[in-house]
């Protein structure tokens, strides 16, 4: 799964991803056509704890890949800024499951911002504008196209392109409109047609306040601001200071305990943001645990047992006989898998069940 660091020149996107990333990438470029990839363990205690009962040779976190893009130059004239990013950068933008969209809410004399003062309600909205430019572009070429060539063919693939016009047609009307895409309610079978698109406003997005210091105390209520004017389908909000976090990954961890209690912090918010990342994309973990290794296994919320199985392996989505599945809290509780089938706690479920976050699973297949 990966998820597309954006922002606007001078926001500090490419400190959050090295706050995240535990990175050096190069800072202060002020957009700079630098791309930056980056991979995250996601933190789960739950792993430790299993641990603790299993001994494991290894543990094994689920991670998420976060790529750090360049600032696309400003629309205008007729020109779609984002579509002038270099094609690699612009495929991998496209190809991204979620976006991260830091936007700058701190002020430094030292390092001006661009526009001329800070502002992150409009700074927010610019780039969302360009987007919603770019998604247009894309849906009127093919508007154009469905016009034309969209009439040929047989009556089975006349009859897809006007359903298809129809969807864009909509989706046409909420952009000229200024709402992003995934505030459209679409069914699957309307979702399928233009999957191939990518479009960016489709795209969950984490909405990321990169604020300075002194405003640190504030920081949920800043976030909570900027929420409040912010009410689209697939998006968080959430705030923390890129620099601040970056300082406190460079001290041992007695050092930075010390210096969150002295900025009056109780936790650091790089966890949650890690966190917040996984569930924007709809993910959830079922977990492993044996003497080999304690792993955590991502997964589409709402996927089934032998979507797991196939997610471990494709032999053992293709062998499936049954998941013996234990809640983690209670494998916990109970301290083994023995005593949790001895309390009927150890299920044995079939293919149609629907895994849960924190279930414990054993594939048991066929060769």
């Amino acid at each position: 799964m990966q998820i597309a660091i954006v922002g606007l020149t001078g926001s500090g996107k490419t400190t959050v991803f090295n706050t995240l990333t535990r990175g050096h990438a190069e800072t202060g470029g002020y957009g700079g056509l630098q791309l930056n990839v980056g991979v995250v363990k996601v933190p789960d205690e739950r792993l430790d704890r299993l641990a603790t009962l299993f001994r494991p040779k290894k543990i094994v976190q689920a991670d998420v890949t976060y790529v750090d893009l360049p600032a696309p130059p400003a629309s205008s004239d007729g020109r779609v800024g984002t579509e002038e990013l270099p094609a690699e950068h612009l495929a991998r933008l496209r190809d991204s499951d979620a976006l991260l969209h830091v936007v700058r809410a701190w002020d430094d004399p030292a390092l001006p911002h661009p526009a001329g003062s800070v502002g992150a309600a409009r700074d927010l909205e610019q780039l969302d504008l360009e987007f919603t430019l770019a998604d247009l572009a894309m849906a009127d070429r093919r508007l154009d196209r469905l016009a034309t060539s969209g009439r040929h063919g047989s009556a089975a693939e006349r009859e897809a392109n006007e359903r298809e016009g129809a969807i864009l047609r909509r989706l046409k009307e909420a952009l000229e409109a200024g709402r992003p895409i995934r505030d459209v309610s679409l069914e699957p079978e309307e979702e399928k047609p233009i999957r191939g698109f990518r479009f960016l406003t489709q795209k969950p997005v984490l909405v990321l306040l990169n604020v300075g210091e002194a405003d640190l105390p504030r920081a949920s209520e800043l976030a909570a601001g900027i929420a409040a004017g912010y009410r689209h389908e697939k998006a968080l909000v959430d705030a923390l200071s890129a620099r601040i976090e970056m300082e406190l990954g460079e001290l041992e961890p007695g050092e930075a305990a010390a210096f969150m209690e002295e900025l009056g912090l109780r936790e650091s918010s790089l966890d949650r943001v890690i966190a917040l990342s996984y569930r924007l994309l709809g993910l959830v973990s079922f977990l492993t645990a044996g003497p080999d290794e304690v792993r955590a296994w991502p997964i589409r919320a709402g996927s089934t047992a032998v979507d797991a199985a196939g997610t471990i392996h494709t032999d053992l989505a293709r062998g499936f006989i049954r998941a013996e599945t234990v809640a983690y809290d209670d494998l916990l509780a109970l301290g083994s898998l023995a005593e949790a089938r001895k309390a009927g706690k150890l299920r044995s479920e079939g293919k149609t069940y629907r895994v849960r976050d924190g279930d414990v699973i054993e594939v048991l297949f066929s060769r």
